[in-house]
């Protein structure tokens, strides 16, 4: 006799938003030309969109019909918290980016994320944080010449500065 599994915390959740979200995606396809003819612009998308909601929805049922109870926690088994606190933080370094500019925040993202995943002392944290933010700067903006947020680091003069040397 097989048993049903139980759900696993956060497992609805998950599940009911993607296919709200895969609903949602499949109106916005259909904004794009309707459906006036196979080879319009929005067929594509409205297909796609159509196999996600189809599958999202099978699998939405599936759970529903799953009891809820299990020991485990969200934050103890399904998402730890090391995860919880790198995507809190990608949101914060999403945020200060503009504002505060490419390197402070940069260097600030890697030193708590260094010290927290590491635990290493902060000499060394900071260390590794303004070492790879300058190679990252280095490469990239001197090399490759892409364009980073600027905030409050007077990146100009810093760039004219390094060219009077070579």
């Amino acid at each position: 006799m097989q048993t049903t599994p139980t759900r696993r915390p956060g497992e609805l959740a998950f599940n009911l938003f993607l296919f709200l979200a895969s609903l949602f995606l499949f109106w916005s396809a259909y904004g794009i030309s309707g459906f006036e003819a196979l080879s319009s612009p929005g067929v594509v998308p409205m297909a796609t969109t159509f196999v996600m909601i189809y599958s999202s929805g099978t699998i939405l049922w599936e759970v529903l019909r799953k009891k809820p109870g299990t020991t485990e926690t969200l934050t103890g088994n399904i998402i730890p918290m090391p995860i919880i606190v790198t995507i809190v933080m990608v949101a914060l370094y999403a945020v200060a980016l503009q504002p505060l500019g490419f390197i402070p925040t940069s260097i600030l993202f890697l030193l708590v994320m260094v010290r927290y995943l590491s635990g290493r002392g902060w000499g060394f944290c900071l260390g590794v944080s303004v070492g790879t933010v300058a190679l990252i700067y280095l490469i990239f903006r001197l090399i490759f010449a892409v364009l980073m947020p600027q905030g409050i680091v007077p990146e100009g003069e810093i760039i004219a500065w390094l060219s009077s040397l070579f």
